[in-house]
């Protein structure tokens, strides 16, 4: 009997260990979950701290060196104001008010150094393409060029400009006047080298004529065929009209435009005759200043 109970016990004991599995666990101890989770906040105020001194670096960084940010908002704010002025030229709006950063733009514009740049590319395209052309022997073939930007304007017009403005302002307008009155002369004489005779066109009044023609050669101007100057009882707010019949009547009398050159759109636009015009850069707010 003993030896059959031995024998059922072990048969017992061997089915049990068969059904028997060991389960794996992780077992922490409380002083070791509280030096984890003081790892983990430490190493959270780390990040926070990087964070914070990555950030400081960059804001240091971009006041530094902003010219990145700078020059991409210029060229929004640049694109911003060329619309307004080029929509204000197109259809004569003298009065109209351009936003207020657009001043502050074009005072960048002539101090960078991008107005003269801009100058330079268009005068020498004008040098380039008459160069292509040789003018007849007659005398008639002729280009036109408004001197508006070029010469000051009549005295009581002038006296208003800087009555109106203040000094910083007046004497950026005046060197942007001074940087065109170079490139512009500098393409004058060269025309007149070539054998080209020219025409200086103004939309101030006949009155002035000859204070117009003291400030022309006190610039450098000499031996131009003529300047053509409004009436004194002419409309002076169709301009884009009175260069219109101002080229109808030199066609008349045999002269052949071959070019004209101006700031404004006034004086380019009209019937096509043929006529290359070449647009100098203009200050987008000029004349809203």
């Amino acid at each position: 009997m003993e030896q059959q109970y031995s024998a059922v016990s072990l048969s017992d004991d061997s089915d049990t260990s068969s059904h028997y599995r060991p389960e794996s666990a992780f077992y922490m101890t409380s002083f070791t979950a509280t030096i984890f989770l003081a790892s983990l906040v430490t190493l959270g105020v780390l990040l926070i701290t990087l964070l914070v001194s990555l950030a400081i670096m960059l804001q240091s960084c971009q006041s530094e060196n902003p010219g990145a940010t700078e020059l991409a908002n210029l060229n929004d704010y640049y694109s911003h104001c060329r619309v307004h002025s080029l929509h204000a030229q197109l259809n004569s709006l003298e009065e109209y008010d351009l936003p207020n950063i657009c001043r502050d733009l074009t005072i960048h514009y002539i101090k960078g150094g991008q107005y003269a740049i801009d100058l330079n590319l268009t005068v020498s395209m004008i040098d380039d393409y008459f160069k292509s052309l040789r003018p007849s022997d007659n005398g008639l073939d002729v280009v036109l060029i408004d001197i508006d930007d070029i010469v000051p304007p009549n005295p009581y017009s002038f006296y208003l400009y800087h009555r109106s403005h203040n000094d910083s302002i007046s004497n950026c307008m005046k060197e942007a006047k001074d940087v065109k009155l170079m490139f512009v002369l500098r393409l004058y004489m060269k025309l007149q080298t070539d054998g080209w005779s020219i025409i200086l066109l103004s939309r101030e009044s006949q009155i002035y004529q000859n204070v117009t023609i003291n400030h022309l050669v006190s610039a450098g101007f000499s031996d131009w065929s003529s300047l053509m100057m409004r009436a004194e009882d002419s409309d002076s707010t169709k301009w884009n009209e009175y260069f219109s019949r101002q080229r109808s009547v030199m066609q008349k009398n045999g002269f052949n435009i071959r070019g004209i050159i101006s700031s404004h759109f006034d004086a380019l636009t009209g019937p096509d005759t043929g006529t290359r015009n070449f647009l100098l850069p203009d200050l987008l707010c000029m004349s809203q200043i």
